[in-house]
């Protein structure tokens, strides 16, 4: 099933209650990503007093969404020493924050002993999991949805044992 951003923030709007986001790559290949990791590694940074120039559909969404109580969590497995793309990525992870969602990182040394889904997934509501399949490099190909109950208590697992050993954000430096 191939899903537009349209869709997927329609569906984001439809939950009532929480949408969790497990992310297991050390990179991602995401077109709209490109240009900000390239300044990033120029040495540019976000400057957090000045919101206008980081704010971005994505963080009006999130503040949407959570402004009606829901509770968006976003658990991130990454190895140690982290990649090129997870220090860009928690270097504007401020940015979520600002927005509503809450964000722990898990060091993938400590989920040796979990049971993880082969592929990053949203679980909204502890209903339906959306699976986000990539390439090797890390580019979005698709996405799977199943409402089977089995796959989604392996992956509401999952997310809730990541969840349980991550690092809040605002403690974790890379």
């Amino acid at each position: 099933m191939s899903q537009s951003l349209t869709d997927f923030s329609d569906l984001l709007r439809s939950v009532r209650e929480s949408a969790v986001h497990l992310e297991m790559r050390d990179g991602y290949g995401i077109d709209n990503e490109t240009a900000g990791f390239a300044e990033w590694k120029r040495g540019h940074r976000l400057d957090p007093s000045d919101r206008a120039s980081w704010w971005r559909p994505w963080l009006d969404l999130v503040q949407e969404v959570t402004a009606k109580g829901v509770r968006i969590r976003r658990a991130r497995v990454i190895s140690e020493p982290v990649s090129d793309y997870i220090a860009f990525e928690h270097s504007g992870t401020f940015t979520n924050v600002a927005a509503g969602e809450q964000i722990r990182w898990l060091p993938r040394r400590r989920a040796s002993d979990l049971a993880l889904p082969g592929n990053d997934c949203w679980i909204f509501d502890g209903r339906l999991v959306q699976f986000n399949i990539f390439d090797g490099d890390g580019r979005w190909v698709h996405t799977d949805q199943t409402d089977d109950t089995a796959v989604t208590a392996l992956c509401v697992s999952a997310f809730e044992a990541v969840w349980e050993r991550g690092i809040p954000h605002e403690k974790y430096s890379v």
